[in-house]
């Protein structure tokens, strides 16, 4: 998404500057300024992505974490892992608890998305006493009732490209945590989704406020608390 992004800024660009004025029949486009405001658009939210990307994303991780009262005996479920941000992140929190990711790695998702990039960070790391992985949908999980002290989910749901699949999937991590378990969860769209749908399987849900400045696109966390 980065690069398409700074894809279009630069062709915005070219368009402004190579052909300001273009005749189709009759009709006359002016392309210059106006191009200039779409390429500046364009290039804007790829900085603003890299910049996440690059650093933001890890405050935002510990943000999320810090939701948590660790223990260090938790086990952990991180849906949708990806390449390990939150995984990694909970199991340098973790004794003798142990986390497993799961996710199935679609590569439209994030780039170099994949198992072994995963496990690659795992051990850079150096948590592969911590954490392991799994090849799982978030809507079928495997885990019996109530196998997770913690369930954490960061830009993952929204992939669910059906309505239904989200709600099963917000269902799974419902029926995964344990009583007294958290969830915390973060995404950039259909928050309020998820929290009718955690509300509706009996957990107690605290909506936190939206991290304009510091995340992008902007991200929301969700905290629900299975009663214990």
């Amino acid at each position: 998404m980065i690069r398409n992004l700074f894809l279009g800024c630069l062709l915005c660009l070219l368009a402004a500057f190579l052909a300001p004025n273009v005749d189709v029949g009759r009709v006359h486009l002016e392309f210059f300024p106006g191009m200039l405001y779409s390429a500046a658009s364009f290039g804007l939210a790829a900085l603003l992505m890299l910049v996440y990307g690059k650093r933001g994303k890890f405050r935002h991780r510990d943000r999320m974490l810090d939701k948590v009262e660790w223990t260090g005996e938790e086990t952990v479920l991180d849906v949708g892992t990806g390449l390990g941000l939150m995984l990694i992140g909970a199991a340098k929190r973790l004794k003798s608890g142990h986390g497993v990711g799961i996710d199935i790695w679609n590569r439209k998702d994030l780039s170099r998305n994949g198992a072994d990039n995963l496990l690659d960070n795992i051990r850079f790391a150096g948590v592969h006493n911590q954490a392991t992985m799994k090849c799982e949908d978030a809507r079928s999980l495997s885990f019996g009732n109530a196998s997770f002290d913690v369930v954490l989910s960061n830009l993952c749901l929204h992939n669910i490209a059906k309505q239904s699949g989200r709600q099963k999937a917000c269902r799974e991590i419902a029926r995964v945590l344990k009583p007294g378990g958290v969830a915390v969860i973060s995404d950039y769209k259909r928050m309020r989704e998820y929290a009718a749908e955690f509300e509706r399987a009996g957990l107690d849900v605290e909506m936190c406020g939206t991290e304009w400045l510091t995340t992008f696109p902007p991200l929301q966390i969700l905290v629900a608390r299975k009663p214990g």
